[in-house]
């Protein structure tokens, strides 16, 4: 079955919203674990936040860069029949596709 990447990004956007109340944040967490529970077939690697990385390069890089954090908030892999398989699979987890941010979903090529 075909494995998607799904970059969680920025957008460039002005109406990123206020912060979820933990009531909010409660219901958030209750929703995705419905989500994780229903697509658990579908997800080969739940991903998760990416943290502190360095530019790897065979010169010297022209700096300074953007860092892969600033533009992708996190990353998971799924299986899916085909890419609208896996587009619903993203766009169905609760606080991933909200205001100020959306996801790339691609393809792995595997030949």
């Amino acid at each position: 079955m075909p494995r998607f990447l799904c970059l969680q990004r920025s957008l460039p956007t002005d109406d990123r919203g206020e912060a979820p109340s933990p009531a909010e944040m409660q219901a958030m967490y209750a929703k995705f674990e419905d989500w994780r529970r229903r697509f658990a077939d579908n997800l080969v690697d739940p991903g998760g936040r990416l943290g502190a990385g360095r530019l790897v390069s065979t010169g010297v890089p022209d700096g300074p860069f953007v860092e892969v954090k600033e533009l992708v908030g996190g990353y998971m892999i799924v299986e899916a029949d085909d890419l609208e398989a896996a587009i619903a699979v993203a766009r169905g987890c609760p606080g991933l596709v909200r205001p100020g941010s959306g996801v790339e979903v691609v393809e792995i090529a595997t030949s």
